[in-house]
């Protein structure tokens, strides 16, 4: 294994510097020469390719974003493109590429490894919906992000007395709104995994107004729908006024938790050993604070576990 590289691709999670900068050096530091892809699949369709060292990756072990830049590619999802990316790949003579990223990035390293190409993953996206895996990196800063937003939005729905919908990111999974909700002391949240009504939302706020409660936090993730609509719906029903604040990239940026980086470098660190013990086709990850991996498939056809348990703890706490 003397070539390696390292891309980050989908959405962007703080704590992928520290993944790169984990990559770089292990790879360094264990004899192998180390590239950098710039904007994912598409820079390895066109070649966009740098060599990396020491240097390259000093002082971002604090910063948010990804200094490989990221990008979507609709292109590498066709044949010709694939074939491209392994042509490129042949080309600069890579033995592996660690793939950063959520899903759709492992199932594009998964075909890459179809065609010969050792790669392995590294779960980077703040939605925490990779089912094999306890964490990915991103989403506990992601979670502190919206727990900061909560704080401060609190102050002047108490000032003002009234109810505040926060709408939060994760795509199909509630993890951040149940985690930051739990954190934060959210009256209720409001999850893709649990169904609800409005009428149970309603239900709450007037429970809490005749106990003289007068300002209430809802969290919804924006997997369940829109919290202009829900807003809409309680005001119609109850007449009880209602705010919105939809924090969007907000929570992808900024600079990553204490416990991102570790698990950031940790990860990044154990891809490259990965490669080097001749494993492709794995994803790595974190269970029960072990760093495990996966293969690929079963790593994307796991599904994923909604914390009952905690959700349940939240409506008992909310109360």
């Amino acid at each position: 294994m003397k070539n390696i590289a390292v891309l980050t691709s989908g959405g962007d999670s703080p704590g992928m510097n520290a993944a790169i900068r984990a990559v770089v050096r292990t790879s360094i530091y264990n004899g192998a020469k180390i590239y950098g892809i710039k904007r994912g699949f598409n820079g390895l369709i066109h070649g966009d390719v740098i060599e990396m060292n020491l240097s390259s990756v000093a002082d971002i072990i604090h910063r948010g974003g990804t200094i490989l830049r990221t990008a979507r590619c609709e292109e590498f999802q066709t044949a010709e493109g694939l074939q491209k990316a392994v042509n490129i790949a042949d080309v600069f003579d890579f033995d592996g590429i660690i793939v950063i990223g959520g899903d759709g990035s492992f199932r594009g390293a998964r075909e890459l490894s179809k065609k010969g190409i050792a790669c392995i993953g590294v779960p980077g996206t703040i939605d925490n919906d990779l089912a094999y895996t306890d964490f990915t990196i991103g989403f506990d800063t992601a979670v502190n992000t919206v727990l900061d937003a909560i704080n401060k939005i609190r102050d002047t729905t108490t000032s003002h007395e009234r109810i505040s919908i926060i709408e939060v990111m994760g795509r199909n999974s509630g993890d951040i709104a149940l985690y930051s909700g739990l954190a934060g002391g959210a009256e209720s949240i409001i999850v893709p995994e649990v169904e609800y009504t409005c009428d149970d939302v309603c239900k709450r706020l007037l429970q809490g107004k005749n106990r003289g409660k007068l300002h209430s936090i809802i969290l919804l993730a924006e997997g369940v729908g829109k919290a202009t609509k829900l807003a809409e719906e309680i005001h119609n029903k109850i007449g009880m006024e209602v705010r919105v604040t939809i924090l969007g990239y907000l929570q992808r940026g900024g600079s990553p938790s204490a416990f991102d980086r570790i698990l950031a470098s940790r990860l990044g660190a154990r891809a490259v050993e990965a490669l080097l013990q001749g494993e492709s086709g794995q994803a790595v990850g974190i269970r029960d604070n072990k760093i495990i991996s996966e293969d690929f498939g079963k790593a994307l056809e796991m599904k994923k576990t909604f914390n009952t348990d905690m959700y349940e703890l939240a409506k008992i706490l909310s109360i």
